[in-house]
């Protein structure tokens, strides 16, 4: 590469003015000083000769432009010196380099460290745990390092946690050895499975005693629900229907119409349906356990479902069976006095359990602030909306069955009793079917109004510790209760100014000035930072109580830390 780069220098040197040329060629003779001349991006050392020969200033030399289409570099000289600035060259280049010192600074760098098994050891344990898993009693624990941390839950602001290491190590003190650990945690296993069993053997006998001796405790939870709100109209229903029910059997058998055994099939699945309702009604307000940890409250929606599917299969499928077989074996019938008037008492009844239904979903969709047709397409209240739909269909099946029947009196023609029956399957179809996609969407998980899901967000962006929200879930799980999701992008600056605001300035100043080392920076980091960290999960508790206590309907509240 030297050969190259000196022909290249050589070959510029000659596209010089003859006095730098000159210059050049009296090195040879004269001392070996070098001057070092730029072209373009490349040094190059020149021979450089004594002052005497060739008077030259300075020579500036700039950049080369390089043509396209052309491997040449053109020279430019920006102005040509005066013999007189030579002497000053000269002496400028007698004069000794000037070497400054090689500074270098090393960057300090953390070492990685190795998380492993032993490290998570250090994790917090809670008394009850430690008790139950490790086979340890209380006055065991009263011996070990206590550590006082932020609670999970809502009526504690702090609890006494402990370490793993420490529980295990106590746990191996007290039993000697793992295998006698694990023999242990099998016996109390084995005696927790009888102790149930034992337990709902007493539960039982004590069940035959009070069945026995009368219940003289005060009204349970689940027979309170069946005197207001859903629960009494579910029951009412029951009553009414199952009495229209008994008596249009007995004007079938007395007529045999077909409208009219399609009516004692439509009471009789009613019946049967809010049976189911009231099932589903007394589970739903169980308190949740650990298997369920949300509660019952979808047990509605459930019922509510089963019901559609009973309607159409018991209701809409025997109702167009004997439709259909009235049309193709017309009988014909009896007196249908009787048959008039049950189904006039009828009217009445299913009347009257259909605005008791309008009246309790008119005050539920108050309430809530929507409109009692919103309130009902949306299938707010499963079990009063079932209600009100099968007494809708019940008056309309009347009303239908009444009309084909009178046409049957009239003509003579039992063809339109059969068509009668037809309309009522139909009338039932329909109304299954939208009992059973009402109540499939709300098992799926719907999201609640979207003005109240914008009011929630709001509110958090309102927040000066958020920065922004994202990603905004709010499902209703029945009965009022809502479920409430979000991802938050916090503000790390206010999250760590409301921890300096708790801390001494002094102290933390001190602290500072004593970090010398990376070590005795980490140990400050690590302190001030998992201190930092329980600030920030302070401040989620405190969004999460206060969108509670704006939004009693919000139960479950996740935000989740971005």
């Amino acid at each position: 590469m030297l050969p190259g780069l000196a022909a290249a220098a050589a070959h510029r040197c000659s596209r010089l003015p003859l006095c730098c040329r000159a210059a050049a060629r009296g090195s040879g003779d004269r001392q070996g000083l070098r001057n070092l001349v730029t072209f373009g991006s490349l040094s190059y050392m020149v021979p450089y000769s004594h002052p005497q020969i060739c008077t030259v200033s300075q020579v500036k030399l700039y950049s080369t432009n390089v043509q396209k289409g052309q491997g040449l570099q053109t020279l430019k000289v920006e102005k040509r010196p005066s013999f007189d600035e030579t002497e000053n060259i000269g002496a400028e280049l007698k004069a000794p380099l000037k070497q400054e010192p090689l500074q270098v600074r090393v960057k300090a760098v953390l070492k990685k460290r190795e998380y492993g098994s032993k490290y998570t050891q250090n994790n917090f344990i809670t008394g009850v745990r430690a008790i139950n898993e490790f086979c340890l009693k209380s006055s065991d624990l009263d011996q070990l390092r206590k550590i006082r941390r932020r609670s999970p839950h809502e009526d504690t602001e702090s609890f006494t946690v402990y370490l793993r290491s420490d529980v295990e190590a106590k746990s191996l003190e007290v039993w000697g050895s793992p295998e006698a650990l694990a023999r242990e945690k099998k016996l109390r296993k084995e005696a927790e499975i009888e102790y149930r069993e034992r337990l709902f053997r007493n539960q039982k006998i004590l069940k035959e005693y009070r069945d026995f001796l009368g219940n003289t405790k005060p009204r349970s939870r689940t027979t309170s629900v069946f005197l207001k709100g859903p629960g009494k109209v579910v029951m009412v229903a029951i009553c009414i229907n199952g009495l229209n029910c008994f008596f249009k059997f007995l004007a079938w058998i007395y007529t045999g119409s077909a409208s009219m055994f399609s009516e004692a099939i439509h009471s009789l699945s009613d019946t049967c349906n809010q049976g189911l309702l009231a099932l589903g009604i007394s589970k739903s307000v169980q308190t949740p356990d650990p298997t369920h940890p949300y509660g019952f409250s979808n047990m509605r929606y459930i019922s509510s479902l089963i019901s559609g599917v009973g309607i159409f299969m018991m209701g809409a499928g025997l109702s167009w069976y004997h439709g259909v077989m009235g049309l193709l074996h017309p009988q014909p019938m009896e007196s249908l006095l009787w048959a008039y008037c049950i189904l006039a008492g009828s009217l009445v009844s299913e009347g009257a359990t259909l605005l008791v239904a309008v009246n309790e979903l008119r005050r539920s969709a108050q309430a809530k602030g929507l409109s009692f047709y919103k309130y009902v397409m949306e299938s707010r209240d499963p079990s009063t909306n079932v209600v009100l739909l099968e007494d809708t269909a019940a008056v309309l099946g009347v009303m239908i069955a009444a009309s084909c029947m009178g046409l049957t009196s009239v003509t003579g023609n039992p063809l339109y009793d059969s068509l009668g029956s037809l309309g009522v399957g139909t009338l039932l179809g329909m109304v299954s079917a939208f009992l059973i996609y009402t109540n499939t969407e709300a098992l799926l998980g719907r999201s609640i109004q979207p003005e109240q899901v914008q009011r929630l967000t709001e509110f958090l962006e309102n927040d000066p510790s958020v920065r922004a929200i994202h990603d905004v879930k709010a499902t209703d799980m029945g009965l009022g209760k809502v479920r409430f999701k979000a991802e938050v992008d916090f503000d790390g600056r206010v999250v760590t100014r409301s921890y300096l605001e708790k801390q001494d300035f002094d102290q933390l100043l001190q602290e500072i000035q004593e970090v010398k080392t990376p070590e005795e920076l980490e140990t400050f980091m690590l302190k001030h930072g998992e201190n930092i960290i329980d600030t920030l999960g302070a401040e989620v508790d405190r969004l999460e109580k206060e969108l509670k206590k704006r939004n009693p309907e919000i139960r479950h509240v996740d935000l989740e830390i971005l």
